[in-house]
């Protein structure tokens, strides 16, 4: 008989949502977590990712900008890391050396007149 508290786990899925600027996951249509950017040029800049507490620990943010990495590569953008967490992924994960331009001060500021504050 099987387990009632060995339920199925639902996928997470990640979409690209280009009106917020952001990827997103989710687990069984809840929103559990975001990846930020702004485009510049040939750029695709990463300035923000987070994961609800209540998904905390399942490994999901490292699912959603590996996806979302993936994705630029796909576009044909280069990937600025100003986001801790992303920056963190990239020194874990060579695969996408080949895509990373360095975070400049020039790249901050441009960033800094694109964010709300």
């Amino acid at each position: 008989m099987p387990d009632p508290t060995d339920e199925a786990v639902p996928a997470p899925t990640v979409r690209r949502v280009d009106e917020a600027h952001r990827y997103e996951i989710l687990v069984g249509g809840t929103t559990a977590g975001l990846t930020a950017y702004r485009d510049r040029d040939d750029q695709r800049v990463f300035h923000h990712t987070e994961v609800d507490d209540a998904f905390a620990g399942q490994g999901l943010a490292s699912v959603l900008v590996a996806r979302a990495l993936s994705d630029v590569r796909a576009s044909g953008r280069r990937i600025v890391p100003v986001c801790p967490y992303v920056a963190k992924f990239l020194d874990r994960h060579g695969e996408f050396a080949d895509l990373v331009d360095p975070v400049t001060p020039e790249v901050r500021h441009w960033l800094r007149e694109r964010l709300p504050q």
